[in-house]
Parts: structure tokens; sequence; C-alpha cells
């Protein structure tokens, strides 16, 4: 979340930053004017409690009528310090609601755009691969392989999920130890945190409220399903104060990702668009005045995975209107899917700077005489695996449907150089 003296002293910027990322003003409005009642009361009960506390050592010097009246004034002043502070804490529900859903503010580099037609393509590396056949689609070339069953995925879990069998099985798991090896090289340490999270988690790093709806709640519980290893991660930390010298931390994590997709469509044939995934995530807490220089390199640890698998990509600067609400800038990393010659989004490199680390008050101390500061966390994609999936199918398949399996998952699948 944003600092609040921020919103307070910067008003219209906040304003052209919320038109900038499609997102309604009048949330600004109320806070301001929630805030500004809310400073008027403050104000006012400072002055009443001093008045109190004058009062009250003149009234222990007072006699008679004169003392009864000035104890019946100071009833009253009492009952509008009550009065005032229950319509303050009303007021501060308002600015509370109103701070977690107003969303980070774009670094200058970011583009100004509306939607993801104006994101900048800043670079592709390797060329489109050309077939001397036509190329099949991933679903058509797992189901002729028997390493897919969209049937029985959808008879266990319903429309939106699938199960992975025989090669398909442990081609997504030889994905899984290669990120995670690759990665520790990297300098991550490696963690498995719980894949149910509380909403305490989710309002740290921003998916609550802003993304509820597409979260699967369990009620009974008061728990979410993981909605990305971000989330448990970064909040692994929260409510801590760092030494300096602790910084940077830097953690990898393996979890399944669960999803609504609410209307986009998660029935879409394949697996492209699916209500559980899994993921490896990235995630960094850096001292503040490195993280747009870390940002860099966080995206070059998930170009690495991708260049090692020997796959066409390309890297896009998301302008302000498709960017993700914590973020203040973010490349996405597109794979190359030729049997329809689409880029398929297989990663996402942000930086939050210090907006997660302020709703997850995680804080480190510069000198130990100093007052603590917030961090700045940064998290990426290494990889989403159903796209990552698609990607080798649709770029490795053979004219006769077999499937070569990239150098580098090999020694993970005992050596099998071919699914077939």
């Amino acid at each position: 979340m944003l600092d609040v003296n921020i919103i307070r002293t910067q008003p219209e910027a906040i304003r052209q930053m919320l038109v900038s990322r499609n997102k309604d003003t009048e949330i600004l409005d109320r806070f301001l004017s929630a805030d500004s009642e809310w400073k008027a009361l403050t104000n006012e009960n400072n002055r009443l409690r001093k008045v109190r506390n004058e009062v009250s050592l003149q009234i222990s010097k007072m006699k008679g009528e004169e003392k009864e009246t000035k104890v019946l004034e100071m009833r009253d002043v009492a009952e509008r310090i009550k009065n005032n502070d229950g319509r303050m804490a009303e007021l501060d529900a308002v600015r509370e609601d109103c701070v977690l859903n107003i969303p980070n503010i774009p670094h200058p580099s970011v583009p100004i755009g509306k939607d993801s037609a104006e994101n900048v393509i800043v670079y592709q590396r390797g060329e489109k691969r050309k077939f001397g056949f036509a190329p099949k689609q991933h679903w058509e070339i797992a189901e002729s392989l028997d390493i897919i069953d969209f049937d029985r995925g959808v008879k266990v879990a319903g429309s939106g999920f699938y199960c992975l069998k025989g090669d398909g099985a442990r081609l997504e798991r030889a994905l899984i130890n290669f990120f995670l090896d690759t990665h520790a090289d990297q300098g991550y340490t490696e963690v498995f945190p719980p894949v149910v999270v509380n909403k305490a988690a989710l309002t740290g790093t921003g998916q609550y409220p802003n993304l509820k709806e597409d979260m699967y709640y369990m009620e009974k519980d008061e728990m979410f399903l993981n909605p990305t290893a971000e989330v448990p991660v970064t909040n692994l930390f929260m409510d801590e104060i760092f030494e300096k010298d602790r910084l940077p931390i830097l953690y990898t994590a393996y979890l399944p990702s669960f999803r609504r997709e609410v209307g986009k469509h998660a029935d879409t044939k394949g697996i492209i668009r699916v209500h559980e995934f899994n993921k490896v995530e990235m995630v960094r807490f850096v001292h503040p005045d490195t993280s747009y220089d870390v940002l860099e390199i966080l995206r070059k640890d998930a170009e690495d995975l991708i260049s090692a698998l020997g796959l066409t990509y390309r890297v896009l600067l998301l302008c302000t209107g498709d960017m993700s609400f914590s973020c203040s800038k973010c490349y996405d990393i597109e794979l190359h899917a030729p049997a329809n010659d689409v880029w398929l989004e297989a990663s996402s490199c942000s930086n939050f700077t210090d907006f997660q680390a302020r709703r997850a008050r995680i804080k480190f101390r510069p000198e130990p005489h100093l007052k603590s500061e917030f961090i700045h966390t940064l998290n990426g994609s290494g990889l989403a695996l159903p796209r990552t999936m698609v990607a080798i199918l649709e770029n490795y398949q053979n004219e006769d449907g077999t499937v070569t399996v990239p150098e580098v998952l090999r020694k993970y699948m005992r050596g099998k150089e071919m699914i077939g």
C-alpha cells in the first residue's frame, strides 16, 4: 500500500495515476473526504482533552454551584470526545479500505497505456520454428501420446482441470526440478511453504481485497488456496525487521497455484488457461536503493531457464493499464507456440517497491541506531508450468508424432531423449 502522506500531499498525482491504471478516482475522493474529517475531529479532540485536563485541575479548588456547573460542562466535553472517537473509528475503516484498494505508483519508465495492446516489446530471442509438416496443437500431441487425460481430470474436479500421466507427469516433474536446481545455482534458497494462506498473507502481497473473487475460499477455515507462491513466500517475513547485512534475501519455491479465472473462459481447449497449475517462483527482498537494478537481474534469471530449454521467447514491458495492482514495473516473458503462432505468458517479473512490505510490515534497519525502513520486494515466475509445457510440446514435436525431450531435461527423465 502507498504511504498515506503521499496520498495526502500529492492527490492530483495519485488521481492521474489512477486514470492511467484504469481505476476509478472516486476511491481517492472517498479517502480525502474521510481523511479531512478525521484530521478535523482529531484536532477537536486534542483541544477538548486539553480543556478537560485544565478544568479538572481547577475543579479541585472550586466549591458549591461553580463546581457543579464545571462538572456538568466536563461531562458534556467527555461525551463529545466519546462521540468523536466513535466517528473517527468509522472514518479509520473508510480510510483503510481506500488505501488497500489504491494501486502502486508506476515507475517513470513504464509506458502509459490502456491495455495489453500498448505494452512495449523490448526484444525477441530466437526464431520461430519452421516446420516441414503441419504442426499439431499441444492437446492433440498430448492425447495422441497418452500423456494428458482431460476427461478424467474433469471427472475428478470439473472443467478447467486435467490429469498428467506417464511421460507427461514425468516431464512436468523434470521441469520443476530443473527450475529449482537452476535457481539454487543462481543463489536462491529453496523453501516449501504451505499451499493454503490466510487473509493477512493475501492482504500483505496485494491479492486481497483486489482479487478476492478470483481465489478459492475455504469458508469453514477462513483460508484460501494459494493463488501464487509469491503470497506465502513473501509473507514468511510478515511483521519482521532485518538488520541491513541480512539483505538481499533470495527465495525460490515450487507450489501448485489455484485461480477461478472468472470471466476468462477457463474451459478453453488444452492447458493454456486452467484452474490449477504448477509454478516455480522467485522472490527477492532487497535494499530500496537496489530494487530496479535487481529487477533486471530477476528477469535474466527467468530468461536463463527459457534459453536453456531452447525456446523462442520475447520480453514485454507492461504499460500502466496492464500491470498488476501491486507492481511499479513489470516485464512479461512470453513463449512462442507455433501451432497457432501465438505468444504465451510464462513469466512475469515485477518490482513492488515498498508496496507489499508496507502492507505486510516487513522492514530493515539501515544502521543499529536508525529507525527501521520498509524493504523492497520483487518476484518472478520461474516458470509457470502449463504454458512452458505447451511451448515444449509444440516446438519439439516431430512429424511422426513423437516429441524430442530438451537436452537439459533428459537427466531428470532418466536419460530419455524422446516421448513417443
